[in-house]
C-alpha cells in the first residue's frame, strides 16, 4: 500500500489520516470512524450531521403508482418515536399523485427523493397535553426543480396538515443519492484515478457502487473557488465522496465534485 500514496488519486490512505484531513476542507462534515461508513448496516450518510439528520432516511421513494395509505398498523403513543408502520404510512400519505407525477428523484424517476421522516416538534400549546395530535414531518428533495419539499402529517386524522416549499437548502445526503453520487463517478472518464487506485487496492476491477464504503458531504460553491460548471452548486444538489474501500483503506477523493442535478463531475485541483 506505500506505493500506492504517490499514483493515481494517490491517496489511499487510512481512516484517522483521512478523518484528519477532512475537517480542514470540509467544514461542518465529520468522517465515520474507521470501521468504514455504513459497515454496520450502512444506514445514512456517515457524517455525523447526516446521522442526526432522522429516520427513515437509507431508501429512497421507489418508483410506481401511488398506492392509498396503508392500514395504521403499529402506533406510538405521545412523543415515542414513529414505528416503521407510522413511518411507512406517513410517506404514503404525503406522496399523493399529483407530487409523484411533478417530482423527480436522484436517478430521474418519478416522485421525489425521501431524506427524512421525523417526529413533529408540538405546538407550543401541546407540550404537556396527552393527548395532542401525534404528527409526523416527511421531508423529499424534488430534482426536477431543486427543492425541499416538508410535509407534515397528522397520523391521527391520516392526511397532509402543512406543506412548505424552498429552494437553496441542502441538507444531509441520504444514502440513495451517496450510491447515485458514486455510481456517476465510476462512470465518468474523472472517475479513472478512482478506479486506478481501487485495483492497486485490491487487485480488482471497480464497477459498482457496491463495493465501496461510502459517505459524503453538501458541497456549495464559493465565487471562483470551483470550476464554472460547479458554479451553481448550492442551487443544484452537489456532492464529495469519502470513499472507503470495502474491509480496506481510504481512497482519497474529496477533489472529486458530483452535481447530482445536472448528473456532472468536476474536479476541483483542475478547474
Amino acid at each position: 500500500m506505500r506505493n500506492i500514496v504517490h499514483r493515481h488519486l494517490g491517496k489511499v490512505v487510512a481512516g484517522a489520516a483521512i478523518a484528519v484531513a477532512g475537517t480542514a476542507v470540509m467544514i461542518g462534515i465529520t468522517l465515520p470512524g474507521t470501521a468504514g461508513a455504513g459497515e454496520a448496516g450502512n444506514g445514512g450518510t456517515g457524517s455525523q450531521a447526516a446521522q442526526q439528520a432522522g429516520q427513515g432516511q437509507d431508501s429512497a421513494v421507489a418508483p410506481g403508482v401511488v398506492e392509498e395509505a396503508p392500514a395504521e398498523g403499529d402506533k406510538g403513543e405521545g412523543r415515542d418515536p414513529l414505528t416503521d408502520d407510522e413511518m411507512k404510512r406517513v410517506e404514503q400519505i404525503a406522496v399523493n399523485r399529483q407530487l409523484f407525477n411533478a417530482t423527480e428523484d436522484v436517478e430521474g424517476d418519478r416522485g421525489p427523493q425521501r431524506l427524512t421522516v421525523d417526529l413533529a416538534e408540538p405546538d407550543a400549546d401541546e407540550v404537556d397535553d396527552p393527548n395532542a395530535p401525534r404528527r409526523a414531518d416527511v421531508t423529499f428533495y424534488d430534482y426536477r426543480d431543486d427543492s425541499l419539499v416538508t410535509k407534515t402529517v397528522d397520523l391521527d386524522a391520516g392526511k397532509v396538515v402543512e406543506t412548505a416549499t424552498q429552494h437553496g437548502v441542502q441538507p444531509p445526503l441520504s444514502r440513495a443519492e451517496n450510491i447515485e453520487a458514486a455510481q456517476l463517478l465510476i462512470a465518468d472518464p474523472l472517475g479513472a484515478d478512482l478506479k486506478a487506485d481501487y485495483k492497486d487496492a485490491t487487485g480488482k476491477e471497480l464497477t459498482s457502487p457496491d463495493q465501496l464504503t461510502l459517505s459524503g458531504g453538501v458541497y456549495r460553491a464559493s465565487a471562483g473557488a470551483q470550476p464554472a460548471v460547479l458554479d451553481k452548486c448550492g442551487e443544484h444538489r452537489c456532492v464529495r465522496l469519502f470513499v472507503k474501500v470495502k474491509n480496506g483503506p481510504w481512497i482519497d477523493a474529496r477533489s472529486l465534485v458530483i452535481d447530482l442535478s445536472a448528473r456532472k463531475v468536476a474536479d476541483l485541483d483542475h478547474g
